[in-house]
């Protein structure tokens, strides 16, 4: 498994829209091969800064099965023009975990 973490600048103001075209734009993302889960974190500090973290079983996944699908263009026309600057996205796998009980 690996973990695909996107920081998302949203031009300030645009917020309550960016997130109600996230709600129909994870319906996309959810029902792509190798799609595991995500969550959509909102900074508190920075209210117009977001946490995307997406875990896919592979990054081939990620990279090819969904970025190079006709899925993706209907991802990027919702979401893309909120972003300033365009996030980048990086791939993680665990090293190590732990949760509390």
């Amino acid at each position: 498994m690996i973990l695909e973490v996107a920081i998302l600048d949203v031009i300030p103001g645009r917020e309550d829209q960016f997130q109600a075209d996230f709600q129909q734009a994870q319906h996309i993302i959810a029902a792509m091969p190798g799609y595991l889960g995500h969550e959509l974190q909102r900074c508190i500090e920075q209210p117009s800064r977001y946490l995307l973290l997406v875990h896919w079983q592979t990054l081939e996944d990620h990279v090819q099965g969904f970025r190079q699908s006709p899925q993706y263009q209907q991802w990027k026309t919702l979401l893309h023009h909120y972003y300033d600057p365009f996030p980048t996205v990086e791939h993680y796998a665990a090293v190590a975990s732990q949760t509390s009980r």
